[in-house]
């Protein structure tokens, strides 16, 4: 993929990686405009020199609205990034923790969906373009206390593989960005692991730039995850990860 001359959307991209990704998109010479719920992240992203995009990705009406005005301003749009997301912890014995679960799906694979849906069309006509999506290596190795965040994101690969095959024949590429745990909203104190967030997109930016790109971007540090089954590890990693079932509050003595 050439980076050097692409116009990028980034749906969730006011934080974390789809912030960086942003600024490494734009500084390769590409046309960056990011969407996001935040009015302040999305000023200062302004600031930045960013087209900017209010948009909350569990909402259709909101979604259709931020299409429109991403494509009135930016006609040529040719590649799609869906990054919005939530984590959130679940105590499976608690009842309670169906809100949460109902929202980590309605954000993390409704939201891709809809936020595919609405630039398929575009894309399609276009005929060139690529979309984006961002699952993790949880989606290949779950983390016990977050069972949703694992399932939408397992989902998501699962969409990404069946939409690639879709359109296959139309121009319109379809690349699935798969992060280990990275360093960005506190991750770093809670995972001393996580990886510096500079460094993965570093090495995710090096990995887009292939050609031919790679269907699934996968940074040294996500094989261990991506490939567990394939490797006769995934039993003996999911018990050493249940171990973090002491997060729940209400395991923790």
């Amino acid at each position: 993929m050439d980076l050097s001359d692409r116009t990028v959307f980034i749906a969730g991209g006011t934080s974390g990686i789809g912030r960086e990704l942003a600024r490494r998109f734009a500084a390769a010479g590409s046309t960056v405009a990011v969407g996001g719920r935040s009015p302040e992240a999305l000023a200062e992203l302004a600031e930045e020199g960013f087209g900017t995009i209010s948009v909350d990705v569990t909402s259709g009406a909101s979604v259709a609205a931020a299409r429109d005005a991403v494509l009135a301003r930016y006609p040529e749009l040719d590649t799609v990034v869906t990054m919005s997301g939530v984590m959130l912890l679940e105590d499976l014995r608690d009842p309670a923790h169906f809100d949460d679960a109902a929202t980590t799906i309605g954000t993390n694979l409704l939201g891709t969906i809809r936020v595919i849906d609405a630039f398929t069309p575009h894309l399609i006509r276009q005929g060139a373009g690529t979309f984006i999506t961002v699952t993790s290596g949880i989606a290949f190795l779950p983390f016990p206390p977050m069972p949703s965040y694992a399932a939408s994101k397992a989902a998501v690969h699962a969409y990404s593989e069946a939409l690639r095959a879709q359109l296959d024949g139309t121009g319109v590429d379809v690349v699935e960005l798969v992060p280990p745990a990275v360093a960005t909203a506190g991750q770093d104190k809670v995972n001393p692991h996580a990886l510096p967030l500079d460094d993965f997109v570093t090495e995710i930016m090096d990995l887009l730039s292939q050609n031919p790109t790679p269907h699934e971007i996968l940074v040294k540090q996500v094989l261990v995850h991506r490939w567990a089954e394939r490797d006769g590890t995934y039993d003996d990693l999911v018990a050493q990860r249940s171990q973090a079932l002491t997060m729940l509050p209400s395991r923790q003595a």
